[in-house]
């Protein structure tokens, strides 16, 4: 799997267990969660550190409780918008940053699994959760959806299409890697229902790529890229990550240039995240490889947004950009700022009724139950009940502008119209990040500087802290 959608799914898949806004013994002051002014925002708002995911308030829920619940969750119909997301859980090889790598690749697995899936996808369709709202996007991910068969990868998409209630204009995305996907199979997907191809490619300099696992060189995978840019069936996209051992920033810069030169349509660009436990940490803690220094990624950033500009490309959200109106990065934009997430497949993660849950990683035990609703992996998760103000506010900051209108509406829809404002409440922490370079005004809005931008997710989290103690919500959380 690669960074869109891994970064994207990390909050789901692998979140922080930080306490619940508004936990008695955790209270942040308000002091602590302001920004450093040292007039270098980008490199120093928040003592150097690195971005991280934000905590979203969910809660463990006792597993007695999970049966009922979970059978629950598919006896109504959905009610709020969502999207889904099937999980091929298989890799050619476990590249160093990655923290999602379960098994390894081999043919013979292929058709067993998606047979499994499929079956997965009949016992939901059977359920009332079926109906509802159309699903705006579904994301087959990994692991490597491409090393799938061609046939495989047909029927996947035809019962997805066949089973779930997608909205006409749906975006269907399939993750991969360029070494597993070829013309053949790529017009086979996007006849089957494909709309987008979204592949990892981290960097295009070897001497970047080559070290964390990825097999291609500069020249074959330029040449592969523009082949399938030249079927124009769909949107191309790829991930690109900024931080990694021997990455420069103008190596970040000519990865931008290059991808506008291939003419894709989509480019999300990450900040690396060294996850626990991934040869890549290991490698570093043992000393066999060097990051960029955590107070310089912000220069990383800097060089690949210029890049981005200069070539007259639009940023969508806080890590996306497109350079064509086929682009949307729906389904990477949907799970970040709350929709319902229907899960299919070993391993993989959803959200619906108020609920996180994730489907057994045990391939065995996935596919001898697939055909019925469970098996689930343990830890259910509970949102918050001020989940919609959170994603009122997580909204805003992933795409740039944070909209106190917005958090007020959904405060106001829990506490009623004479609730305590955001602003009244948020206003210290806001004039603060505001002083310290993050923020900008704009009329209503504030509006997320270069440097708000780097320190996004940081910022969510602190504006998540502090809502805990809204006199209004604090009950509530």
């Amino acid at each position: 799997m690669f960074a869109s959608a891994r970064s994207d799914r990390q909050a789901a898949s692998t979140r922080l267990r930080a306490p619940s806004p508004g936990h008695r013994d955790s209270r942040p002051t308000l002091e602590s969660l302001f920004a450093e002014e040292t007039g270098d925002p980008l490199a120093r708002a928040f003592g150097g550190r690195r971005p991280v995911h934000s905590f979203t308030g969910m809660r463990p829920v006792a597993e007695t409780e999970v049966p009922a619940l979970w059978a629950g969750m598919h006896a109504r119909p959905r009610s709020r918008p969502a999207v889904g997301y099937v999980h091929v859980p298989f890799c050619e090889n476990h590249c160093l940053f990655c923290g999602f790598y379960q098994n390894p690749w081999h043919a013979a697995k292929g058709a067993p699994y998606v047979d499994a899936v499929i079956a997965q996808l009949e016992a939901f369709a059977r359920t009332p959760a079926r109906d509802g709202p159309p699903l705006q996007a579904v994301y087959l991910g990994g692991g490597t959806p491409t090393a799938l068969a061609t046939g495989d990868i047909v029927r996947l998409i035809t019962a997805l299409r066949r089973h779930l209630p997608l909205t006409p204009d749906c975006e269907i995305t399939l993750e991969g890697r360029i070494t597993t996907l070829d013309a053949d199979k790529a017009l086979a997907a996007y006849d089957a229902g494909v709309t987008r191809i979204s592949l990892g490619v981290q960097s295009f300099n070897e001497k970047v790529r080559r070290p964390q696992g990825r097999r291609a060189g500069t020249d074959d995978l330029m040449q592969d890229l523009a082949a399938l840019v030249a079927l124009d069936r769909g949107a191309v996209a790829i991930d690109l990550i900024y931080g990694l051992p021997r990455q420069l920033p103008e190596d970040v810069a000519d990865d931008m240039h290059r991808a506008a030169d291939l003419g894709l349509d989509g480019v999300s660009l990450y900040s690396l995240h060294l996850i626990p436990g991934t040869p890549l940490l290991t490698a570093i803690e043992k000393g066999k490889m060097e990051p960029a220094p955590t107070t310089g990624l912000g220069d990383y950033l800097a060089a690949g947004e210029d890049a981005a500009l200069s070539e007259g490309w639009e940023r969508i959200s806080a890590s996306h950009w497109r350079g064509s109106l086929r682009e949307r990065s729906v389904y990477n934009v949907a799970v970040k700022v709350g929709h319902d997430c229907l899960a299919f497949g070993a391993g993989a993660a959803g959200f619906l009724d108020g609920l996180h849950y994730r489907i057994s990683t045990d391939l065995a035990t996935y596919q001898a139950d697939a055909g019925g609703i469970r098996p689930l992996a343990p830890g259910l998760m509970r949102a918050s009940l001020i989940a919609p103000v959170l994603n009122a506010v997580k909204s805003g900051m992933e795409f740039g502008r944070l909209d106190p209108r917005a958090v007020d509406c959904a405060i106001a829809g829990l506490c009623g119209a004479e609730a305590t404002s955001f602003h009244t409440h948020a206003a210290p922490l806001i004039v603060q990040w505001t002083r310290a370079g993050l923020f900008e005004p704009d009329h209503r809005f504030h509006r997320l500087t270069r440097a708000g931008r780097f320190w996004q997710v940081a910022m969510t989290g602190r504006l998540i802290s502090w809502l805990g103690q809204h006199p209004d919500l604090g009950d509530l959380t």
